[in-house]
């Protein structure tokens, strides 16, 4: 088995991010810092998606420039009702039983929202922690240092572990120290097929898509 430990991302990656869970995290996000910084809603969203493109996450700009508590925003912009937009996905239950190694969770959100997300979807069986923004200081993806402490803590090396994200830039600052890649991406793997370059070690356009793949790769190597 070429890989002990998968990193698993959570938002756009085991779930479609078109399904409403966004949207309304990004309506909570805006309202926050619309209050937070006496701004107008147009301008509270043009400085959530500045710093979102930024640092990783808007809470970080947040942080760096406005002192903002961390705490008051994960919870209001978290605190959603996921189980009203997600249900309980037998393929995906059945993809994350073939992908072997130990799973955990690494999401720039919190634990909380990720464990209502894992339960809404039937599939939290599967992993054996969940690692959040609050790991290392609120410090965001990507971050190479906060990924090497994760492996570390989990007793693996990098070289024996799979990232697997919906963002390039979180699995550039996993390939910087040595991890194995897994890209969640329609689009970009429709890219992939038409120039035949593949920039990661695997990647396909849905999650459970990309278990079968990464499955099929292990019977070849049989």
């Amino acid at each position: 088995m070429p890989f002990d430990l998968a990193v698993v991302d959570l938002d756009n990656t085991l779930y479609a991010a078109d399904n409403g869970v966004f949207a309304r995290m990004d309506e909570r996000m805006t309202s926050f810092v619309a209050r937070e910084l006496a701004v107008d809603r147009k301008q509270a969203d043009v400085l959530r998606l500045r710093y979102w493109r930024q640092y990783g996450t808007t809470l970080r700009g947040l942080i760096l420039h406005h002192d903002v508590e961390p705490e008051g925003f994960l919870h209001e912009v978290h605190d959603i009702a996921v189980h009203d937009m997600l249900e309980a996905d037998v393929l995906l239950d059945a993809a994350l039983a073939e992908l072997p190694g130990r799973k955990v969770i690494h999401t720039n959100g919190t634990c909380e929202h990720a464990a209502r997300v894992l339960e809404s979807l039937g599939i939290a069986r599967h992993f054996s922690t969940i690692y959040d923004i609050r790991f290392n200081a609120y410090q965001p993806k990507p971050c190479a240092t906060t990924l090497a402490a994760l492996i570390e803590k989990e007793g693996v090396q990098a070289e024996r572990t799979l990232v697997i994200d919906d963002m390039q830039a979180n699995l550039a600052a996993a390939r910087a120290i040595g991890a194995q890649t897994a890209l969640v991406s329609r689009e970009t793997a429709l890219i992939s097929q038409q120039t035949g370059h593949e920039t990661w070690d695997f990647h396909a356009d849905t999650f459970a898509a990309l278990c079968c793949q990464i499955a099929a790769s292990f019977e070849a190597s049989d």
